[in-house]
């Protein structure tokens, strides 16, 4: 019995993600969790335990008696993110595109292609897409810690790519620097692969600080 409840924590642990992601619930909005429960029918155990977890994630904050509220987006965070990013993410872009197999290789592309069907039709999953593209082109680094600090950092960073994305023109600006990135990785250039992923991800910070009004805690 306990297995299947760690289980359907997990499946509750991403459909929340994913509409805190998406923008289905807005920063400090309240999570409802007798109306939530109900719509997906469970119990209140395991939703608070995927709760729980969503607030290890750094997505989620707890407040006694209170409950649970969406953490707000804020500049403080998204330097702290894209820092770290930029610290690992272009050496182990780097490392992944000589060490990718074939079958990586061929996944990175079809996720790409799928990216920019998702951005040509303006539908849903934007943000999802560019978090796994990301992952194609880490993980094969072969550096397990490494890539799941990653993981972390692309949900974090999640919000703040759709943030990012808002302006006409920018999610053209985004594709076409990914395009770059895999057909660089799928070279196995890892000196121009680092420097490429480096400036992609400078490049969005750089425009976050003009988006996010500026703030300390």
């Amino acid at each position: 019995m306990s297995f299947i409840i760690r289980n359907l924590s997990d499946q509750l642990v991403d459909v929340v993600r994913n509409r805190i992601l998406s923008g289905l619930v807005n920063d400090d909005e309240p999570i409802r969790q007798d109306a939530l429960a109900a719509e997906l029918g469970v119990s209140k155990i395991p939703l608070r335990e995927a709760l729980t977890r969503l607030e290890q994630e750094g997505l989620l904050r707890s407040q006694a008696n209170r409950g649970y509220f969406v953490r707000p987006m804020t500049s403080n965070e998204a330097e702290e993110v894209y820092e770290l990013r930029i610290r690992l993410e272009p050496d182990a872009m780097a490392l992944a595109a000589v060490r990718a197999t074939d079958a990586e290789r061929a996944h990175a592309q079809s996720v790409l292609d799928a990216l920019y069907e998702v951005t040509h039709e303006h539908g849903e999953g934007v943000g999802a897409f560019n978090r796994a593209l990301h992952r194609a082109l880490y993980a094969p680094s072969g550096k397990p810690v490494t890539v799941n600090i990653l993981d972390r950092l692309q949900v974090l960073s999640e919000r703040y790519v759709r943030k990012h994305l808002e302006p006409l023109g920018r999610d053209e600006r985004a594709n076409e620097e990914h395009r770059e990135l895999v057909q660089t990785w799928l070279t196995r250039d890892a000196d121009r692969m680092r420097a490429l992923a480096y400036a992609h991800n400078v490049k969005t910070l750089e425009d976050l600080r003009l988006q996010l009004p500026q703030h300390q805690p």
